[in-house]
């Protein structure tokens, strides 16, 4: 027999069910309404302020490098001195929204850059009045950026130069399926992406909730809960630092309301 359950935006959510007893002994399934979703008031996604890598990645895009001066592990790249104005930035913005869409609940990829473009939100906000200073932050892995395996750090030129093979495989799988050596796909993202979402649903339902995260963790977000096909995720252009997303439960769904806003960051953007 089929599963009951419900659907978080297209996902299934099993529910327990009680067995009826007739008074000849027979056992019978209980009739019974599927469970309500449960889902926060209202989901806002951001991505990490400009980090150092960032500018890095750009330049040697621009002029063909080979290679760019890191040294450290991904996860410990920090926030560019522009990347921490746009922080602050966002919790200008955070601190003007409605007092009833204000999140009290913010979960964020354990990355140096995250972590520290979450602080700088938080300190503003609550700087301004319109959270508490103790609000506590969430680190949570699965919101962490895509690992990229053996093509980490790597300027296009240089994955074009030193793994031609990987890079003629990319371009025929495409983004989404495409998971080089020792690193993931969009798909594998979008896996834990859906994960989070039923976690962040069941502790956060009605509750207004920021995720503090990276340029492929949003747009996974967008592709689970827009319900989006691999032709409308890959026409989307890059998830902008310090952008703001915002989804709204409405009939039982977070119902997209806006994508990739960087208005709020005026000069900072």
């Amino acid at each position: 027999m089929a599963e009951l359950g419900t659907t978080l935006n297209g996902q299934h959510q099993p529910t327990q069910h009680q067995n009826g007893q007739h008074s000849n002994g027979h056992h019978h399934l209980a009739t019974h309404r599927p469970a309500a979703t449960r889902l926060p008031s209202l989901l806002i996604a951001t991505r990490h302020g400009e980090s150092t890598a960032n500018v890095e990645f750009q330049l040697a895009d621009a002029t063909g490098a080979l290679s760019v001066p890191i040294s450290c592990r991904d996860a410990d790249i920090p926030l560019s001195l522009h990347g921490r104005q746009q922080a602050q930035g966002l919790g200008r913005w955070w601190a003007g929204l409605p007092a009833a869409d204000r999140p009290r609940s913010v979960w964020c990829s354990p990355y140096v850059r995250t972590a520290e473009t979450a602080r700088i939100a938080l300190a503003q906000a609550a700087g301004l009045g319109a959270v508490p200073v103790t609000l506590a932050v969430r680190y949570d892995e699965r919101l962490r950026d895509r690992e990229l395996g053996i093509l980490e750090m790597l300027p296009k030129a240089a994955i074009e130069a030193k793994h031609p093979e990987e890079a003629a495989r990319r371009r025929k799988m495409g983004e989404l399926y495409y998971r080089p050596p020792g690193g993931e796909s969009w798909a594998d993202v979008a896996l834990r992406v859906r994960s989070l979402l039923r976690d962040v649903g069941e502790e956060e339902a009605g509750r207004p909730v920021l995720l503090v995260a990276h340029d492929c963790t949003v747009l996974m977000l967008r592709y689970a809960l827009d319900r989006l096909t691999e032709e409308q995720l890959v026409a989307l252009g890059p998830v902008l630092n310090c952008s703001t997303s915002l989804w709204r439960a409405q009939d039982g769904r977070l119902r997209p309301e806006q994508w990739n806003g960087v208005g709020h960051l005026g000069a900072a953007s």
